[in-house]
């Protein structure tokens, strides 16, 4: 990769790095408030975008690279908190549907809405439509790179090899 990178987006390294540590920083306030870890805060965000529709512990455990055993002992932890809630599956009944309970839909909102509300209307402010799609582009364009090297590090031991391999 060549190290002639434009000004304009050697600046942008320094943004992104920003704005990852203060959605960082907003996500561990809003674990503090709901009174879980953000392990579990990222299932009840996994969920939340899941909708009606919920997810099976097995789709929890693949999106958090957690083992069966690890989502179990999560869930047990957020249905005693009143966040979620288990049922079989509508097609499968050997499988479960986790889904979030009005009461954690309802506070998750009151600690989100006002921060969704006035970045949707600070942005819409701030921004053309085109600016927007070339935005939303390149979100999409970073975050696919950003998840395909997760995957890279995923397959690697914590020695910095790949596993399986001596």
């Amino acid at each position: 990769m060549s190290r002639n990178i434009p000004e304009s987006l050697a600046a942008l390294g320094p943004a992104i790095q920003h704005y990852q540590s203060t959605v960082d920083d907003f996500d561990r306030e809003t674990a503090r408030l709901l009174g879980v870890n953000r392990t579990d805060q990222r299932c009840l965000e996994a969920l939340a975008d899941s909708g009606d529709d919920g997810l099976t512990p097995r789709e929890i455990a693949d999106r958090l690279a957690l083992t069966s055993g690890s989502v179990t002992t999560m869930l047990d932890r957020l249905a005693h908190a009143g966040y979620v809630s288990r049922s079989r599956h509508p097609e499968d009944g050997r499988r479960l549907i986790v889904r979030l309970t009005p009461t954690a839909g309802r506070r998750i909102w009151e600690l989100i809405g006002p921060h969704i509300a006035e970045s949707t209307a600070v942005v819409a402010e701030s921004f053309a439509t085109e600016e927007l799609e070339a935005v939303r582009r390149f979100l999409e364009t970073i975050t696919s790179v950003q998840r395909a090297h997760v995957v890279a590090l995923r397959e690697r031991d914590a020695f910095g090899g790949i596993e399986g391999s001596s």
